[in-house]
């Protein structure tokens, strides 16, 4: 009798290992397009469900981030195509509010952190403006090295801290 409890238990256990392998579910192999967007647990959206996506209020599509180089205010080209999409999503929605948050990484001081938070939001803010976003649609912030997104204290952390974050109201 315990023998085929057993053997019962076992063939359970390979009917759910063959349901587990069946067509449709995500291969483990194969990782989010972009995982460092996505929430924790969830799976990323495919095509035209990914511009239906909200992450902190702009469609994952778009992008609510730009990051930039260290002791820096400049816009790289990946940085322009970010805003360039928040420029067209912001001029296409309803009339929104957006604050431009500006970060940096916890090298230098607090009061020049600041300053640098500010100069990145202020850039940001402007490229929206000169792409036709109602300047008085645009707040900015500076939270210099207050806010980190990434403990650490190496280049991975500061590169991800060293960012413009656009929040809508």
């Amino acid at each position: 009798m315990g023998s085929r409890t057993l053997a019962s238990s076992l063939l359970f256990c390979l009917i759910g290992v063959g349901l587990a392998g069946c067509p449709g579910s995500t291969p483990p192999s194969e990782a989010p397009p972009d995982a460092s967007s996505q929430s924790k647990g969830t799976a990323p959206p495919s095509g035209d469900q990914r511009q239906n996506v909200v992450v902190g209020g702009i469609p994952i599509d778009v992008g609510d981030r730009v990051f930039f180089a260290f002791d820096s205010s400049l816009l790289n080209a990946d940085a322009q195509r970010t805003l360039q999409r928040q420029a067209v999503w912001l001029r296409s929605a309803e009339p929104r509010i957006l604050t431009v948050e500006g970060h940096c990484d916890d090298r230098g001081t607090r009061e020049y952190n600041l300053a640098l938070g500010d100069r990145r939001a202020s850039v940001v803010r402007d490229y929206l403006v000169a792409q036709g976003v109602p300047a008085d649609r645009l707040r900015i912030v500076s939270y210099g090295k207050e806010r980190p997104q990434v403990s650490g204290h190496d280049e991975a952390a500061w590169t991800q801290n060293r960012r413009a974050v656009s929040v809508p109201q």
